[in-house]
């Protein structure tokens, strides 16, 4: 699984990337985080930041989730 932080390192996409590694750590799932800073990629995938994806599933996007809201979507990703 390769999970997706986008968003160009202001306050919101930081805890946005914090919450999915404590989320991530939590659940014990070993998963690829990538930060993507870079606004060409960013405006390929969305329109807003933070964002986050989940392989290529756009899951958050223009909100800062909480650890509870990553892992329960987690959980029901890994479901399918």
């Amino acid at each position: 699984m390769i999970i997706r932080v986008f968003g160009m390192g202001c306050k919101k996409c930081t805890e946005t990337y914090e919450n999915v590694k404590k989320a991530l750590e939590e659940l014990e799932i070993n998963a690829e985080i990538k930060k993507i800073m870079d606004l060409n990629e960013i405006s390929e995938w969305v329109l807003m930041t933070p964002a986050v994806s989940f392989d290529d599933d756009i899951i958050f996007e223009g909100k800062v989730p909480s650890i509870l809201e990553v892992k329960k979507e987690l959980e029901m990703y890994l479901k399918r």
